[in-house]
């Protein structure tokens, strides 16, 4: 058993992938709650379980104002919280599916930044709705209402890959190829009219986080990488080496692309699709997506 997590987390680490750490912690906080749960409850009896009413009461989003002064931290919790095993699998599925594709084409250090504003936004727009909207004013829902999941995080990935490739098509059980632009627009207009439903504020935050995805690809098409540059103020830059030129070698461009060729080229694949670029954008931008892991 030993020998096989250290393979996994050998594997974790080689790879480089935020998603696969993202997929994680999401896995083991899961995982420590809800075993941990059911070893109570096989003790105490089934029905009421001490834990889960501690991390439901601790560590989901409430709507609440008064409450989530004192429960501050909770914004950042909620988004590592499921309510059930298919909440988690569905949520970690995407979350792959579409998480790789996003690293492919604009590498990892943007990754985990993304998952947290797409959270930070979908339940912004949850906690504001419910206490700003008649329709839960009214009947003063926010006292009692709490979000719990990933699903606003997912939501900002799957839009802001489909924002930046919209044309990448991908195979889908029982459909076949079908265009990323097709499945966010499903999505978000599932989350739409699921507002009217029994789980409002989760299809708002659903949302909130669609919005934070395509907003931010939209902004980093005009230069304007907000998540990257966060990122980099958490990240140590390595140590420059110097390297002494070897006359007798064969020169070779080395270069990393301008900023101004990588936005054109993420323009173009927003505007036409992956398949369009030319064999030395496609290089270009392989490059620059190597230059961007760390």
């Amino acid at each position: 058993m030993s020998t096989l997590w250290q393979n996994i987390q050998y594997k974790i680490q080689q790879s480089g992938s935020k998603i696969t750490l993202l997929i994680g912690i999401n896995v083991a906080i899961f995982l420590l709650i809800n075993v941990t749960a059911i070893v109570e409850q096989l003790f105490s009896g089934f029905g009421n379980s001490a834990i889960l009413n501690l991390t439901n009461e601790y560590l989901l989003l409430p709507a609440s104002l008064p409450k989530l002064l004192t429960r501050f931290w909770t914004p950042i919790t909620y988004m590592f919280m499921h309510a059930g095993i298919f909440h988690i699998l569905f949520n970690m599925l995407w979350l792959y599916w579409m998480g790789k594709i996003f690293e492919e084409y604009l590498g990892n250090k943007r990754t985990i930044g993304l998952y947290l504003f797409g959270g930070l936004a979908g339940g912004l727009l949850f906690v504001a709705c419910y206490n700003l909207l008649p329709a839960f004013t009214n009947v003063n829902a926010a006292a009692t209402s709490t979000i719990v999941g990933a699903s606003a995080s997912v939501m900002a990935v799957i839009i802001a890959t489909a924002t930046l490739l919209p044309d990448y098509t991908i195979s889908l059980i029982l459909i076949g190829p079908v265009k990323l632009k097709w499945i966010a627009l499903f999505y978000i207009v599932i989350d739409f009219f699921g507002i009217a439903g029994a789980n409002a504020g989760g299809e708002i935050a659903h949302l909130g986080g669609a919005l934070m995805g395509f907003i931010y690809i939209k902004q980093m098409q005009r230069g304007n990488d907000f998540i990257l540059a966060i990122s980099k103020l958490f990240i140590r830059s390595k140590p420059k080496l110097k390297v002494v030129a070897n006359p007798a070698a064969p020169k070779r461009s080395s270069g990393l692309p301008q900023q101004d060729e990588i936005d054109r080229i993420l323009d173009k694949i927003s505007g036409s699709g992956y398949d369009s670029l030319s064999k030395q954008e496609k290089e270009t931008l392989f490059r620059a997506s190597n230059n961007n892991e760390g």
